[in-house]
């Protein structure tokens, strides 16, 4: 079966939360367990058989880190990727309905749509293999997972007919408990999904058309009758109708909103890789570094023999890591350089960021509940009580931290050289 794939990558207005690392590359292209975050995403769906094309989608200007990515993917996956841009921010559904005709085009029967912010096993394969024994031909499916009652109201809920997995209701971030079964952001659908969204445009264009006289806005919000969200205005109409059906997983998944939340994503996907890119994960060898649990080294990284670095760590491209250097449930980016005995926990350090000998970088960490096995991330909140959050420390891209100082939770901006300890703070 002809199959494509979307992946939505939004725009520079999104991402905000994830500032200051956004500022030197999109972040669907950040380093996550070693590789940019959507190229999980594309070798997913290059596994698939019958993938002939898959399309990154959003709002981005095409820039050298893009184009040089997508071409590389290219030659690794041996699959068609191209890049489509919007030409404005135009939602979950208005983006896939505006380029529909190259969807389609070769003759695609069905087709995956993910959102760039996930990481997730992505059982595609799965999802497929369900849609053929629940449903028609011209049924759609969403991946969903479980929450705990709490933190479901943070996603969308998706109310299930337990024998068919049929969806019978769904809302997206509810204000009371609806269901523990909530969206993934990730979906399988077929052409005949472009009716339904075609009928949210075309009651838009009349909302739009009435505004005026009526004086209000359109029920999305938006003054563009092409902004149309999957979620919202979809999923909604769909519920109940006997073609939308849930595929729930048990594998991982987890949103990355912010950087703190990049940092538990690695974690997933160094773990997995134990399984899916041994390849990937460094061992303890004579005369090399202290490797403790999963650790990605970029091979051209400099590591001391004495370091000792891990569980959770990701070295990038051109690091140097000194003696007697600590390194903990941390992602390390190009160009960095650790001196002498710094010890670095909780942190993600820039592109080319120096840090002195002996100094201590650690932010504190984001996870989920352990004792809980339904609980997600916390989309946390920057300030508390007028405070900065504790939470992951961050350093921007040039960011030069002096010998034997401490930095908490703390998130400095790129070009910065500080000259003495801070805790608590943003550093502008």
């Amino acid at each position: 079966m002809p199959l494509k794939a979307v992946i939505l990558i939004g725009g520079p207005q999104k991402g905000t939360r994830f500032r200051p690392l956004s500022f030197e590359v999109p972040k669907p292209l950040f380093p996550v367990a070693g590789v940019p975050m959507v190229q999980h995403h594309i070798e997913a769906c290059a596994k698939v058989p019958g993938m002939k094309e898959i399309l990154l989608m959003g709002f981005y200007q095409p820039n050298e880190a893009l184009s040089r990515f997508l071409v590389s993917a290219q030659q690794e996956f041996k699959v068609p990727i191209r890049y489509l841009q919007e030409y404005a921010a135009l939602g979950t559904g208005g983006g896939i309905y505006h380029f529909r005709d190259q969807i389609l085009s070769g003759g695609a029967e069905a087709f995956f749509v993910l959102n760039a912010d996930v990481c997730s096993e992505f059982p595609l394969q799965e999802m497929l293999e369900f849609r053929q024994q629940h449903g028609d031909m011209h049924s759609f499916v969403i991946l969903g997972t479980t929450a705990n009652r709490t933190q479901a109201l943070n996603y969308g809920c998706i109310v299930a007919n337990t024998g068919t997995q049929e969806v019978q209701h769904y809302v997206e971030k509810p204000s009371t408990f609806v269901s523990e079964i909530i969206n993934c952001g990730i979906y399988l659908f077929t052409p005949a999904i472009f009716q339904h969204i075609g009928e949210v445009f075309q009651r838009n264009q009349q909302e739009l058309a009435l505004c005026p006289y009526l004086g209000e806005e359109s029920s999305n919000g938006w003054q563009r009758a092409e902004v149309i969200r999957l979620e919202q205005d979809v999923f909604t109409a769909l519920a109940g109708s006997g073609k939308l059906y849930v595929y729930k997983t048990d594998g991982f998944w987890s949103q990355i909103k912010s950087a703190g939340s990049a940092i538990y994503a690695s974690r997933l996907y160094l773990n997995q890789y134990s399984k899916s890119h041994p390849e990937r994960l460094a061992q303890n060898k004579p005369g090399g570094p202290v490797i403790r649990g999963n650790v990605y080294i970029h091979p051209t990284a400099s590591i001391d023999s004495t370091a000792v670095l891990g569980p959770n760590v990701s070295i990038g491209e051109g690091v140097t890591v000194g003696a007697g250097v600590r390194v903990r449930e941390s992602i390390v980016l190009h160009g960095a350089s650790l001196h002498d005995h710094t010890c670095v926990l909780n942190t993600i350090v820039g592109w080319d960021s120096t840090i002195g000998r002996w100094a201590r970088v650690e932010g504190t960490p984001s996870d989920p509940n352990p004792n809980d096995p339904y609980a997600k991330i916390d989309s946390e909140t920057l300030f508390r009580d007028g405070r900065l959050t504790p939470s992951i420390t961050i350093l921007g891209c040039s960011v030069t931290i002096p010998a034997e100082v401490v930095i908490l939770n703390s998130i400095v901006l790129p070009h910065k050289e500080l000259s003495r300890s801070y805790k608590n703070q943003i550093i502008l």
